[in-house]
């Protein structure tokens, strides 16, 4: 008998890695808002995710979220250039 809260998948140990999901998850939100906060954070969650993928399962979200947030530095720095090369982020308004 089960108590309250638990479920069989929890106590058999195949629960997923919380910081491969917050690793995905930061990933999949910095390609649209602050990718210059969320990149570095999927990085670093998803690289001690996959230190701990031996215990629990998430590999596989982990290295996505590696990748994503390598792919939210890359894009931060292409509007970065983008921007520098169009002088500045502002509206240009003058005649």
């Amino acid at each position: 008998m089960t108590s309250y809260g638990s479920s069989s998948a929890a106590s058999s140990g195949s629960r997923t890695n919380g910081l491969a999901v917050a690793s995905l998850c930061c990933g999949i939100v910095g390609l649209f808002v602050l990718n210059i906060v969320l990149g570095p954070l999927a990085i670093v969650f998803g690289a001690v995710a996959r230190r701990q993928a031996a215990v629990r399962n998430g590999a596989g979200m982990a290295k996505a979220g590696i990748v994503l947030g390598v792919v939210d530095i890359v894009l931060w720095l292409a509007l970065l250039a983008f921007a520098a090369g169009n002088g500045g982020f502002g509206w240009y308004v003058g005649g």
